[in-house]
């Protein structure tokens, strides 16, 4: 028999821990704390698949690229993604085959440049939402929506910024790729950031497009088409609550898929926060899948062993 298949998307909190440790080292030791407890999951016997975010580092590149606008041409959106497909990429490969080396162990891991299939006819093109890179005067931003097309919008008083869509996935277009990698046992690093934004032209051509594919959806996605027997969202708390942050907030060990979808419905898991991922969960459990686990990145092993975290099942 195949060992057991988990899919694990590591989410912000896995490269920057917060506003003082942002640089490429920070990140590159935080990529270092999560991998040690993937680690782990290989050696209970997974095959392993790993998701990543990608938000911070592309503003990176668009705040770069900004200030750079004088000297060097501007860095499209989709081309951003795959620049952080590598870069991420790299990290996780690189200190999650130091960790395994120092336990004796040896293990091909590859990290795949992912693009990803949306419908160019999917409503989020008519109403971007999602603010990405620097914040600009309104001047500024009228500026860039005059001379490069750009949707921007006000954001909470702060300054303007570019929105752009968040369309929903409908095709891995590497996935036969990542399928055969993980049937020898290779671990996959794939799907960075929601994967690389592209649209299928009427003669089958692919073609980049401004958007960002929501982590979590992408990831959902890639588990259902795999059959994996477990899903794992790391995130930025122990478990998952209801009436986060009042005096009413309990967490939950266990929820069905019938309560999460009520749980959605009634408003308790917000669009900004831990929404997407209970869709993403929800999207898993009704294509067949087994069992959804959302935790911290370094609560990985325990949750595994049912000592923590929020459990999903149909």
């Amino acid at each position: 028999m195949p060992k057991p298949l988990v899919v694990i998307a590591i989410g912000g909190n896995s490269l920057i821990k917060d506003a003082k440790h942002m640089t490429v080292l920070d990140q590159y030791l935080a990529a270092g704390e999560t991998s040690h407890h993937i680690a782990a999951l290989v050696n209970e016997g997974y095959r392993v698949a790993i998701t990543h975010g990608n938000g911070p580092q592309v503003g990176f590149i668009l705040m770069r690229s900004e200030i750079a606008r004088t000297q060097l041409h501007q860095v499209p959106l989709e081309s951003c993604v795959a620049d952080t497909q590598g870069a991420i990429g790299y990290q996780v490969e690189q200190t999650l085959m130091n960790e395994l080396h120092r336990q004796g162990v040896r293990h091909s891991i590859v990290s795949v440049v992912t693009q990803v299939v949306v419908d160019k006819d999917d409503p989020a093109f008519q109403n971007p939402t999602k603010p990405i890179g620097p914040f600009f005067t309104k001047e500024d931003a009228f500026q860039h929506q005059e001379k490069d097309g750009w949707a921007v919008k006000e954001d909470a008083g702060r300054g303007w910024r570019r929105v752009v869509p968040s369309p929903k996935p409908l095709e891995i277009v590497e996935e036969g790729v990542i399928r055969t990698l993980l049937e020898n046992d290779v671990i996959v690093v794939a799907v960075g950031g929601g994967g690389i934004p592209v649209i299928r032209l009427p003669d089958g051509d692919l073609q980049g497009c401004a958007a960002v594919i929501d982590k979590d959806a992408a990831s959902s996605l890639l588990a259902r088409h795999l059959k994996a027997d477990l899903f794992v969202i790391s995130t930025g708390v122990d478990k998952v609550a209801l009436d986060f942050g009042k005096p009413t907030q309990r967490y939950l060990d266990r929820m069905t898929l019938a309560e999460a979808r009520r749980h959605l419905k009634d408003g308790q898991f917000p669009a900004g926060s831990m929404g997407p991922k209970i869709e993403a969960a929800i999207s898993y459990l009704e294509d067949g899948g087994r069992e959804v686990i959302i935790t911290q990145p370094h609560l990985l092993e325990d949750a595994i062993r049912g000592k923590t975290g929020t459990r999903i099942v149909p």
